[in-house]
């Protein structure tokens, strides 16, 4: 029986930990300036992040990652993956890659921010800065 979505974590582990670190290097240089480890402003995390990451060449990388990924659990990528939408996004968490490939959507997440939303609508959304990378990784 296939565990694709295991196998994939376990390839990212064990392969990948520069991109990880990587990320987290540039996630850190981002909150740099921050007063604390969080913000009300989202213009402060994704663009500022998106910049870093494609100045240290990490959008490239994580193409090669999912390609390896995608090879090393026994699929193929349904098209050719860019560093770009929509194989390659950088959202209020941090960046993500996904692609198709037969038993459906693998969707893998480098978040390095969290975002913490309040139950008034009135509030903005904090987004704070977390202690590394957390990876998941899912099927859809």
């Amino acid at each position: 029986m296939s565990y694709p979505v295991r196998d994939a974590r376990e390839r990212i582990q064990t392969a990948h930990q520069p991109i990880i670190a990587a990320i987290n290097d540039c996630a850190t240089q981002v909150a740099a300036p921050w007063d604390t480890a969080r913000t009300t402003n989202p213009d402060a995390v994704v663009d500022p992040l998106r910049r870093a990451l494609a100045e240290r060449g990490v959008l490239a990388e994580l193409v090669s990652l999912l390609v390896d990924v995608v090879e090393a659990i026994g699929y193929e990528c349904h098209g050719s993956p860019v560093p770009a939408p929509p194989y390659v996004i950088v959202t209020s968490r941090g960046p993500m890659v996904r692609v198709t490939i037969d038993p459906g959507r693998l969707v893998i997440r480098f978040d390095a921010f969290e975002v913490l939303r309040d139950p008034d609508p009135e509030r903005r959304a904090t987004y704070h800065r977390c202690d590394g990378v957390t990876v998941s990784v899912s099927l859809e």
